[in-house]
């Protein structure tokens, strides 16, 4: 048997996007994949898309919003799986795209609630379970964003959450260390996804105009998350960006 097919990892936000093309991958490597997210039929058809490999999907709707569903969550890993090797943390929402001057204090706080408080709830869960199971220590694996050192314009509340995660991401890093724990985050840009299918259409930039951003498969994103969760405990990806490689980054301004 090989040492992945002895792992349980947890995706959140699974049931679409990045998460789900990260949870595919995982299975198809030989992992164990608890499947998080708020929509459960969204669950089930990653599950299915699992093909041979959906036996080891196991689908958990958990609101990473609210602590009594993350508790659950955390519940239903050790009462079913017993330990809890990995976690991609990525359930997240992008901003409303508004101007500055436009975003409402209810904008401002879904956005954090999501993908700020939602990101500690689960890594502070994940940090419990690891820190006593044995053996001891896990890995959790942040999702950032290019987000997280660069904005774009009118971004706001989702650029600010991101920052929020780095800091999060090396808070964990420091306070792991004595539970042989290790934290890493990826950080994202223009993996085709439904969140990112404006780059197809035309995103706005510093400059006032309007233009059609290069892609990347979100495929390009499992492989690198693979690769981070198979590292051994003594070795870790602190940040790592993957981006589409003609996209406005570098020089953006």
């Amino acid at each position: 048997m090989k040492m992945q097919d002895k792992k349980i990892v947890l995706v959140t936000g699974a049931g679409s996007g990045v998460g789900r093309a990260v949870a595919l991958m995982l299975l198809r490597h030989g992992y164990t994949v608890v499947l998080a997210g708020r929509r459960a039929e969204a669950l089930d058809e990653t599950a299915r898309l699992g093909g041979d490999a959906s036996g080891r999907a196991v689908v958990a709707p958990t609101d990473v919003t609210q602590p009594g569903s993350v508790d659950a969550l955390f519940e239903t890993i050790g009462r079913s799986l017993g330990r809890l090797d990995v976690v991609f943390n990525n359930a997240g929402m992008a901003g409303p795209g508004v101007l500055f001057e436009d975003v409402t204090f209810e904008q401002w706080n879904t956005v954090f609630a999501l993908n700020v408080t939602g990101a500690f709830l689960v890594a502070q869960g994940a940090f419990r379970m690891m820190k006593d199971q044995s053996p001891q220590g896990g890995r959790i694996i942040n999702n950032g964003s290019i987000s997280a050192t660069t904005p774009r314009i009118n971004s706001a509340p989702y650029t600010a959450s991101k920052h929020a995660i780095t800091g999060l991401t090396k808070s964990l890093s420091l306070d792991g260390r004595k539970y042989n724990i290790a934290c890493g985050q990826i950080d994202i840009g223009n993996a085709l996804t439904d969140m990112s299918a404006y780059s197809l259409v035309g995103a706005p930039q510093a400059s006032g105009h309007t233009i059609v951003e290069p892609t990347m498969s979100v495929d390009h994103v499992g492989e690198a998350v693979l690769y981070m969760a198979g590292l051994p405990l003594n070795a870790n990806v602190q940040f790592m960006t993957l981006l589409a490689t003609a996209m406005p980054f570098i020089g953006r301004g």
